[in-house]
């Protein structure tokens, strides 16, 4: 999947779910089956995980192209090639850096860096980078993602980090084009079908409704 398409996926969708922690490769399939049939299709494994680029080509392989299955957590220039070489859709992560930025973009692979600043957002847009990752904006509140949007309108930002219903909702109001999701959607590997449909319907509903609302 090209960058533009990786892109438009995450727009799309709204919900980019992660899968931090004890989610190797038959977890993964399990809580991707069930995301998949409450309409979330963009998945973000964790470089931090049990398994993980296993787990993103599992993904990968039962979903195909209906699927957008992408890297997190990645932290440094041979992480990202391993995620790449790997198959992702896309790589995020929590920090701006310059070094990793250029090897997914020379890929040609949508990179999502992590900024929490005007000045780290200035100049990972500066880079050409098209998708920002606000981290970790749950923790410092909508107010603050508002007052950074404000004069940033023309960039595209999704917020990560602390993030739930509520404040989904919340920022998708206030411009973001997407929320990442994780431990509140997906849980820590241990949840049942039934509590995985449950938070997925309510945030589904959440991001329709900030659409809604937005429109």
């Amino acid at each position: 999947m090209d960058s533009d398409s990786a892109l438009n996926a995450i727009k799309s969708s709204g919900i980019v779910a992660g899968m931090r922690g004890a989610f190797p490769p038959d977890v993964a399939l399990g809580v991707a089956d069930v995301l998949m049939n409450e309409g979330i299709s963009v998945f973000e494994m964790m470089m931090n995980s049990e398994e993980p680029l296993a787990a993103m080509r599992a993904v990968k392989a039962e979903f195909g192209a209906a699927a957008c299955v992408g890297m997190g957590t990645v932290l440094d220039v041979e992480s990202a090639h391993r995620a790449l070489d790997a198959g992702a859709d896309f790589v995020v992560s929590p920090a701006f850096q310059p070094e990793v930025v250029e090897t997914v973009m020379a890929r040609g692979v949508l990179m999502g860096p992590g900024v929490a600043t005007p000045t780290e957002a200035v100049a990972a847009w500066g880079m050409g980078v098209p998708l920002l990752k606000l981290f970790p904006i749950g923790a410092l509140g909508v107010d603050y993602f508002k007052a950074i949007f404000g004069p940033l309108k023309h960039m595209t930002f999704m917020c990560n980090g602390a993030i739930n219903d509520q404040n989904a909702r919340a920022f998708m109001l206030a411009g973001a084009v997407a929320c990442g999701m994780g431990p509140w959607l997906v849980g820590d590997g241990t949840w049942g079908k039934s509590q995985l449909r449950s938070r997925a319907r309510i945030l589904v509903n959440a991001v329709a409704s900030a659409r809604a609302g937005a429109g």
